[in-house]
């Protein structure tokens, strides 16, 4: 009996670390995208996820390992909601949906939970080798996942062209976000889709 009661407690205990821990990761992988890796400091990070400072390195060895989880998750959440376009849009709507939903005015003022290549590119490579080899394979998923979209996928024009539409998606929304003029952070958005989407869409 002392035993189960031992485990239950030990059992509470992991699954109250591994909440924690998750609060923290989702709180840093918000950061990031909105203050940028280096404005993004632990004792803000825990006082987010409703924790102490010095509760950190019970979670992490370093700011360092914080970071690069944050960036993984931060990538994560970019994919899902991308797979989550292709998975409810018509086959033939699916790369419409996934520019019109990238280049949104609601994708532009929600740098916190948008896309990470856009919030932290120009960052990226002054990061840890973790950080940037995360950014790099999301890169190529989504980069795969656009070309899948084409009737032509396997061909290596067909991955070519995703390379570029996913250049011109994510430097559009860059510069949208840059500029402090609505006109313009509109027109930017507006000409990068008329270049990007399919004929006739």
């Amino acid at each position: 009996m002392m035993q189960i009661m031992r485990n239950e407690k030990i059992n509470a205990r992991n699954a109250a670390k591994e909440a924690s821990h998750e609060r923290i990761v989702a709180a840093a992988a918000r950061a990031i995208r909105r203050d940028g890796y280096d404005g993004t400091g632990v004792a803000d990070i825990m006082k987010e996820a409703g924790l102490t400072h010095g509760a950190f390195y019970a979670h992490f060895a370093s700011r360092e390992a914080m970071l690069a989880e944050a960036a993984s998750r931060a990538c994560a959440e970019s994919a899902a909601a991308a797979a989550d376009v292709v998975a409810t849009a018509p086959p033939e709507k699916t790369l419409e949906r996934m520019l019109r939903g990238y280049l949104s005015q609601q994708h532009q003022d929600g740098m916190d939970t948008g896309c990470p290549l856009a919030a932290l590119g120009s960052e990226t490579p002054r990061q840890t080798p973790e950080v940037r080899r995360t950014t790099t394979r999301h890169i190529k998923a989504i980069v795969d996942l656009i070309a899948r979209q084409s009737p032509g996928w396997g061909q290596p024009e067909v991955h070519e062209q995703a390379l570029v539409t996913l250049a011109t998606m994510v430097g559009a929304l860059v510069l949208a976000r840059a500029v402090d003029e609505p006109a313009l952070s509109e027109r930017l958005r507006e000409a990068a889709l008329d270049k990007l989407l399919p004929a006739g869409a």
